[in-house]
């Protein structure tokens, strides 16, 4: 079975000028570093929550989103993520505090200075993303039932999630549009799917409140995103510069090798 002609508006990396090449290699290098910390930061902030920091699993993404059905987001979190960020009978004091009712007495004598020394440094409320531990008031809200992510907070994070990631997949699926790859729908595949990957992940995350195995369908469209940006990575940088002509280009032009200054 032949091949389908190439489009006339296609153009092969070779056929762009280096220039051209140099701005998508330093935008693939800068969104690649961008993406490996943004998952190094999504395990560093779910994974430790079922009571192993060491893996990120489908248990911690259940209480993430639903709660723990037992304990306060503060004994969630000083038990998950934020284990290593005081000494084991500091948090132990926060976490018994928290369990016998959080009085305001003992906040002032005993909690508040240990909040001020270990937690204020970020949770100082400059951050919309963490919770805000300033003052009895603030903190008294976080020993109360965890009951997983508030709705509105998943709205924010979601309204800057569909944005963020609908930018970066639109860069890089334009620089992945030059690359030569057959069968076509296979690179049509790869570039449409991290899109709708981006929107079933969203809404899963409020499908999880409701039944909790959607936690799967969070882990699966969160790989998909993966899998997609590496392999229009790898390949993108693959053909850009280690790569030939591929022959129907060099065809088009009559000769054996393009080379564009």
């Amino acid at each position: 079975m032949s091949e389908p002609p190439l489009h006339r508006l296609y153009h092969h990396y070779s056929e762009l000028p280096i220039s051209m090449r140099i701005v998508y290699t330093a935008a693939l290098c800068i969104l690649g570093l961008g993406y490996l910390f943004g998952m190094l930061y999504l395990v560093h902030i779910y994974s430790g929550r079922d009571g192993n920091p060491m893996t990120l699993s489908y248990e911690d993404l259940v209480i993430a989103y639903s709660g723990s059905g037992k304990g306060s987001k503060l004994e969630s979190a000083l038990r998950g993520p934020m284990s290593a960020m005081l000494p084991v009978e500091e948090a132990s004091a926060l976490v018994t505090w928290a369990q016998q009712g959080a009085e305001r007495n003992t906040y002032e004598t005993f909690i508040r200075p240990t909040i001020d020394k270990r937690c204020m440094t970020c949770h100082d409320g400059s951050n919309p993303h963490l919770s805000n531990l300033g003052g009895y008031d603030n903190i008294k809200k976080v020993t109360e039932q965890d009951t997983g992510t508030g709705f509105y907070t998943l709205v924010r994070v979601s309204h800057i999630h569909l944005f963020g990631m609908t930018f970066i997949f639109f860069i890089i699926g334009t620089i992945f549009s030059h690359a030569y790859v057959r069968p076509l729908w296979f690179k049509y595949l790869l570039i449409g799917l991290p899109f709708l990957a981006e929107a079933i992940d969203i809404f899963s995350w409020y499908l999880v409140k409701v039944y909790h195995p959607f936690a799967y369908v969070t882990m699966g469209a969160g790989a998909l995103m993966g899998v997609s940006f590496a392999a229009m990575w790898f390949i993108s940088m693959y053909q850009m510069w280690l790569s030939g002509t591929p022959e129907a280009v060099a065809e088009r032009h009559g000769v054996k090798e393009i080379i564009v200054g």
